[in-house]
């Protein structure tokens, strides 16, 4: 079982361990995400040296998960994933164990992001084209970022009310969120 959340992790220090292609998306997800990340690996993909990363070539070392809070172990080698995995863990760092999820602490969803809403779907299982799939028909629903302001600022507007005049105008807001999702009149209050 795990924990849905969203974490800020800005500021914070990453490890990435691994250089190939699966790296330079978690080192970019990571990057996304207002983290410091550090890559260490013998061979890097050239995209990496593009990056506003800290790049070593060399093999993995167990110190190298002190003093961050995500590692990421992302070599072609499950020797070494299982190593830079128990050590992580060890030290009490999240951790994503790119060749076995279910090792780790951390797995990375298929994230939508559309007018300030972000949506994360996983499928709790080894399933990321159906995890992809579900993404693209999430985006395929979400309102676009005018539709979105335009919502936050009647909700806004609302929360300045007066009580009764409030409740009646976020019961409208809701209506019309709703009916432009498709959904039916309703829904939790």
């Amino acid at each position: 079982m795990s924990l849905a959340a969203f974490l800020d992790l800005q500021g914070e220090r990453a490890l990435v361990v691994g250089g190939g292609p699966v790296a330079l998306r978690r080192v970019r997800t990571l990057l996304g995400a207002g983290m410091g990340v550090t890559v260490v690996a013998p061979e890097l993909h050239p995209d990496l040296l593009g990056l506003p990363v800290r790049a070593e070539r060399r093999p993995y070392r167990p110190e190298d998960v002190r003093g961050v809070r995500v590692v990421v172990a992302a070599t072609d080698s499950a020797a070494v994933n299982d190593a830079v995995t128990a050590d992580a863990r060890a030290a009490g760092v999240l951790v994503n164990h790119a060749g076995d999820a279910a090792r780790g602490t951390l797995r990375f969803p298929a994230v939508i992001r559309r007018g300030g809403v972000q949506v994360a779907v996983t499928t709790g299982r080894e399933l990321p084209l159906l995890a992809q799939a579900v993404g693209e028909r999430v985006a395929a629903l979400l309102p676009d970022d005018s539709a979105v302001e335009a919502w936050a600022g009647r909700r806004e507007r609302a929360l300045t009310l007066a009580p009764a005049e409030r409740e009646r105008e976020l019961a409208g807001l809701r209506a019309d969120i709703r009916a432009a999702l498709g959904l039916a009149a309703g829904g939790a209050a």
